[in-house]
């Protein structure tokens, strides 16, 4: 057998294989679910290059921002995207990750991140408690409502 019969017959198997993979749904299975694997890999990659000392610390805000919001596609892929009305501000959270993570290991430390940083976060932590108020503020408020009520009744002596 020559050595271009050989070439030849092994890519028709790997042609076979990725059609047939392709017709039973393996591509569009891995390419529904694992999308976010094209966000994490360079955020981490990002990390590793600047911890290797290869790369500036300011690299550390994309990547940052990259790999958290990986990870939150990949929490709304397992549990349903419509956790994303109460997850968005993690979209936020992750500039200010980013933000501070280049203020802490920027040998200056430069201050104007880190207060972004922080004005960032609260202002996403403002927002989460917006959406708790505004969709379960009333069971909230009922629920303190009836504590107080309870406590007012039953754990003071009775004044009459």
């Amino acid at each position: 057998m020559s050595r271009n019969q050989y070439t030849v017959g092994l890519l028709f198997l790997i042609a076979g294989a990725v059609i047939l993979l392709g017709k039973i749904g393996f591509f569009s299975f891995i390419g529904t679910n694992f999308w976010p694997l094209f966000l994490l890999i360079p955020g981490i990659l990002l990390h590793v290059l600047f911890f290797g000392r290869l790369l500036p610390p300011f690299v550390l805000i994309p990547g940052a921002i990259l790999t958290i919001n990986a990870f939150l596609f990949f929490f709304c892929i397992a549990s349903g995207w419509s956790n994303m009305q109460y997850l968005w501000p993690i979209f936020i959270v992750s500039v200010a990750v980013g933000l501070y993570e280049y203020h802490l290991f920027d040998t200056y430390h430069p201050k104007l991140p880190r207060t972004l940083a922080i004005i960032m976060l609260l202002t996403a932590a403002s927002f989460f408690v917006i959406m708790l108020v505004w969709g379960w503020g009333m069971y909230l408020i009922a629920a303190v409502f009836l504590a107080v009520g309870a406590w007012l009744v039953v754990g003071r002596k009775a004044r009459w």
